[in-house]
C-alpha cells in the first residue's frame, strides 16, 4: 500500500454498476457462457500490458464447475473493477493484476460469494481495498495505516480464522475444566476412608 490509488467512492460506485455480463456463469467444463481467460486476457492488454500468456490460462478455467465457479465469479467482478479509467490510463498494473487474479483470490472466494461483493456494501469494500492492496495501492486520501486497518476490520478471511481461534479456545478451556473437575473427584475419592 505504498503508493496512492485512485479514491476509494469511485471503486464502490464501479463496482455497484458491475454489469451482468461480469455476474454470469463462468466458463467450467461444458457449463457456463462466459471464458474469464479471455476477460482476463483483454484487461491485461488494456492495462499496458501483453495478452495472457497460454501457460497461465490453466488459471482462469476449470473443469469443475461446483469448485471453481466463484472463484472464477470473483475474477470476473475483479476484472471488471480493475478496468476502470484509472487503472488503465496509467497502463503499469498488469503483471499485478495478474498476480492478483491468477492467486490473491482464492481465499476471499472461499469465504464470500461473488455477488455479494457487487451487493453488499462491505463486501464492495472489502474486494475493492483487497484488490487495491494486491496493486500495492491504498485509496486516496488515506495513510497506510488508515487502509490496512480498514481492511482488517473488512477482512472475511481474517474474520474467520479469528472465529476458528476462539471456538478452539473455548473448547481447550472446556477440556481442562473437564479434567480438573475429573482430578478433583478422583482426589477426593483417593482421601474418603475406606472400612
Amino acid at each position: 500500500m505504498t503508493h496512492e490509488g485512485p479514491p476509494l467512492e469511485q471503486l464502490l460506485r464501479r463496482l455497484s454498476e458491475c454489469p451482468a455480463e461480469f455476474m454470469g456463469e463462468p466458463r467450467a467444463g461444458a457449463h457456463g457462457c462466459i471464458r474469464v481467460d479471455a476477460v482476463v486476457s483483454d484487461l491485461l492488454v488494456d492495462l499496458g500490458g501483453s495478452p495472457l500468456p497460454p501457460d497461465r490460462c490453466a488459471a482462469f478455467q476449470s473443469s469443475n464447475a461446483r469448485k471453481d465457479r466463484n472463484r472464477l465469479g470473483l475474477v470476473l467482478v475483479s476484472s471488471w473493477l480493475l478496468h476502470d479509467a484509472w487503472f488503465r490510463d496509467r497502463r503499469t498494473f498488469a503483471a499485478g493484476a495478474l498476480q492478483l487474479l491468477a492467486e490473491g483470490l482464492n481465499e476471499l472466494s472461499a469465504m464470500v460469494q461473488a455477488p455479494t461483493t457487487v451487493s453488499d456494501p462491505d463486501r464492495r469494500e472489502e474486494l475493492a481495498r483487497l484488490c487495491l492492496k494486491e496493486l500495492s495501492l491504498r485509496p486516496a486520501g488515506e495513510s497506510i495505516s488508515q487502509a490496512q486497518d480498514r481492511l482488517t476490520t473488512l477482512d472475511s478471511v481474517e474474520r474467520s480464522r479469528v472465529i476458528a481461534e476462539g471456538r478452539a479456545a473455548a473448547e481447550r478451556a472446556r477440556a481442562i475444566r473437564e479434567a480438573m473437575a475429573k482430578k478433583s473427584a478422583y482426589e477426593g475419592a483417593d482421601k474418603y476412608p475406606r472400612e
